[in-house]
């Protein structure tokens, strides 16, 4: 099967790994801040936030994308100022890819990551500070060792969510071979041309493997995180 992928299919293989990577990456220190927030803060419009955390798991991806697209396009509020001021351009190219993965992944790595958070004890956090610690040095001995397993769970959720986005990829940067064709939009394009069945087949399986292998390494990472904060 792995044969009949040709050089633009490869390509889009490693686009996808490129665009999941960087999306990740970028996505996570904010992921694990808005966690943070949401499973340890009480402040008006908690609610809101946590809304618009997860608002991209309700919306349609094609609407996130057409959003994506007129805030970042060239000639959008915040495209154009990226644009003027920094050279910095989003809309079709690959960066642009990486920006639409990593909001759809967003509320996955959000829910995981807060998850841990909630499973640490804040009495191991207080008996901390009580010694003198200050919360900087609780954050750093206490809390975030606990909070690891699910910060890496969260971050091979929004990885493997990441390497599969299509909807909001594709009306954002649409798919130009070699510069914003990732896994999906590959195989969608595929599917309009007679014959390509094989390589159609190809890119499924190479998705369903990296997608399942994130999904176990997640899972297994959760169990771990599970039996730690169980003592065991």
């Amino acid at each position: 099967m792995i044969d009949a992928l040709g050089t633009a299919e490869w390509t889009a293989i490693w686009l996808s790994l490129r665009v999941a990577l960087v999306a990740t990456l970028a996505a996570l220190p904010v992921a694990v801040w808005v966690a943070y927030i949401l499973a340890r803060k009480s402040f008006p419009g908690r609610q809101v936030l946590n809304g618009l955390v997860h608002l991209p798991l309700v919306l349609p991806p094609v609407v996130t994308g057409y959003l994506l697209l007129v805030l970042f396009g060239q000639q959008g509020p915040l495209g154009s100022v990226l644009y003027q001021t920094f050279g910095i351009s989003f809309a079709f190219r690959w960066t642009g890819a990486a920006l639409a993965a990593a909001i759809m992944a967003f509320p996955l790595m959000v829910r995981a990551i807060r998850l841990g958070f909630e499973a640490v004890d804040p009495g191991l956090e207080d008996a901390a500070a009580t010694l003198g610690a200050s919360r900087m040095r609780v954050w750093r001995t206490v809390t975030l060792p606990l909070v690891v397993p699910g910060i890496l769970a969260g971050a091979i959720l929004g990885f493997a969510k990441a390497l599969g986005e299509f909807g909001a990829t594709i009306t954002f940067v649409a798919a130009i071979p070699g510069e914003t064709q990732t896994i999906p939009t590959a195989i969608y394009g595929l599917l309009q041309v007679p014959g390509s069945d094989t390589a159609v087949l190809s890119l499924v399986m190479v998705s369903v493997i990296l997608a399942m292998g994130a999904l176990l390494v997640s899972e297994w990472l959760a169990r771990r995180m599970a039996k730690r904060m169980a003592g065991k």
